[in-house]
């Protein structure tokens, strides 16, 4: 299966350089230098991964990547967002804005090409049943749908990941560098900072449902999903 991937930068040469690298390792590529530009491209094709730079003229890449997360039927596409901002505060102000990975540049083909595979890798659905059940929650893995009760529950395709790990290993502590390796991959260039903010991200989703408290903190040592009061 020939993966596709929409290039967005305002950057002639950057999108070139970026086509030229995916093409050769065997992806179809498609490329647009604004946020109208891309939005276009998306309503006649749906990628399966979208390269994101952040700085764009008028709509900056940030705001772009919540405007496709907001979007019902563009929110499971995962998102790498390509930036010369280092810091961490931006890097999660990125992953904030629903971002899957973040590569800051100059970066190398080889580190673009792995972050790639390793994005694509983490997004299969596998081989696992089609609804997951915890008490009130319920994770449908072919529709990528959370709900709980009868409420649907909007969350990234990195949070529906995580989540979905959560559930399917229940009662079990995991470190942060654990949850790295299962739910990001591990080739993923990755800070376990990001697994906290993906963490406060799901319970603050959770919280109105009063389900926040499945995720339990384990002072220490890592996290652990129980339906269990801690």
């Amino acid at each position: 299966m020939t993966h596709s991937i929409l290039i967005v930068d305002d950057e002639p040469a950057i999108r070139q350089m970026l086509g030229f690298a995916l093409a050769g390792d065997g992806y179809h590529c498609r490329e647009a230098g604004t946020v109208d530009e891309a939005q276009s491209s998306l309503s006649e094709l749906r990628p399966d991964l979208i390269l994101l730079d952040w700085m764009l003229p008028g709509i900056s890449g940030i705001d772009f990547a919540r405007r496709l997360k907001r979007d019902p039927k563009l929110t499971e596409i995962p998102v790498i967002m390509l930036t010369a901002k280092g810091d961490e505060a931006d890097k999660i102000k990125g992953f904030d804005s629903g971002a899957d990975d973040y590569i800051t540049k100059p970066f190398s083909t080889r580190e673009l090409l792995a972050r790639v595979r390793a994005v694509l890798r983490r997004t299969r659905t596998g081989d696992l049943a089609d609804v997951l059940l915890a008490g009130r929650l319920k994770i449908d893995t072919q529709t990528h749908r959370v709900t709980i009760g009868e409420q649907f529950v909007e969350v990234s395709p990195t949070e529906f990941r995580l989540l979905q790990f959560f559930i399917t290993h229940p009662e079990r502590v995991y470190s942060r560098s654990q949850l790295l390796d299962e739910v990001w991959g591990n080739q993923a260039y990755i800070e376990e900072r990001t697994v906290d903010v993906h963490i406060r991200r799901l319970r603050k989703l959770l919280e109105p449902f009063d389900c926040d408290h499945l995720i339990q903190t384990v002072r220490s040592v890592g996290y652990r999903f129980s339906i269990q009061t801690p």
